[in-house]
């Protein structure tokens, strides 16, 4: 195996949609970036290699370069299965996964998932979030919220993820907003904070009215000129509400921690803040880079 300590190394992200890599020197110094859209879904096993060469070859050299990825790269259906590993267990190990590689230049290791029997729970890439908010926060002990697509609530202890729920709250959102009768309210990208407040409020207060204020935000429209932005922070704020009133066993009492995109993981934070739950920020990106950067910490012997 190439030594990952002395060596510059590629930290690799590759999702469903999106395929994002990191140029490093041996110390963690950024020296390029690159992405592309072409994520797992797009992608078939013998097709992963050349991906990704075709987005890091300016980086290549003479010598083996190593590459540690997360993400859908090691769901099934993608490069090559990395097992998942039950809770309770620390976000990451040195059991990281080889990929088949042609390429003599490039030595790839792919970071397992994480599972939970009961109630059954995955999850992929979000482990490694995990491992770079803890190898920064090392006496944290609480939440971790990752908002996304599908949303994960973690609980971490000691270093160790405890147990964890995923809410599909992203795929709702897109879901109604993209495929129902609300596609028609929700047509511009703007924010209303306000609108979104009142949401929140309303849904923990009564999660169970949910399907009719769906509903009221197109016959709001309708009657009384309802501004697309208020619409699209409508929904959001119902869904995120409905989110919390389900999530509360995480966040009640806790400390917590939103990791995530700007503007998705704010909107988390506002919303906890209401229930009087302050929540720290931290960058997704910057935290995905610290996990890479970890995993490459538990392979300290060229030999293995």
């Amino acid at each position: 195996m190439t030594d990952m300590q002395n060596t510059n190394w590629i930290a690799v992200d590759w999702g469903t949609t999106h395929l994002r890599a990191w140029h490093l020197s041996a110390s963690g110094t950024e020296l390029a970036s690159a992405s592309s859209d072409k994520g797992m879904g797009k992608l078939s096993a013998d097709q992963f290699e050349a991906a990704l060469l075709e987005l890091i070859i300016p980086w290549l050299g003479d010598t083996r370069t190593p590459v540690i990825a997360c993400g859908m790269v090691g769901a099934r259906q993608g490069w090559i299965e990395a097992p998942y590993r039950t809770v309770p267990c620390t976000p990451l190990d040195a059991g990281l996964i080889p990929a088949p590689t042609k390429d003599p230049r490039i030595e790839v290791l792919i970071i397992p998932g994480i599972s939970q029997t009961a109630p059954p729970d995955v999850m992929r890439g979000e482990e490694t979030q995990v491992a770079g908010f803890l190898a920064l926060n090392r006496d944290f002990d609480g939440v971790l919220c990752l908002p996304g697509t599908h949303t994960k609530w973690v609980h971490v202890s000691a270093g160790e993820i405890v147990s964890f729920q995923t809410f599909m709250t992203g795929d709702v959102f897109a879901c109604l907003s993209d495929h129902s009768v609300l596609r028609h309210s929700v047509t511009a990208d703007g924010w209303d904070a306000t609108a979104f407040a009142e949401a929140v409020a309303d849904a923990i207060a009564k999660p169970q009215s949910l399907a009719a204020r769906l509903f009221s935000i197109r016959a709001d429209g309708l009657l009384n000129g309802l501004p697309p932005a208020t619409a699209r922070a409508r929904l959001s704020g119902l869904l995120i509400g409905v989110e919390l009133a389900a999530s509360r066993p995480y966040w009640l009492g806790q400390q917590i921690a939103v990791i995530g995109s700007a503007a998705l993981a704010r909107a988390y934070v506002d919303a906890l803040g209401q229930q009087g739950v302050p929540a720290v920020l931290a960058g997704g990106n910057a935290m995905t880079l610290a996990g890479l950067s970890a995993a490459r910490a538990t392979l300290k012997d060229p030999s293995q």
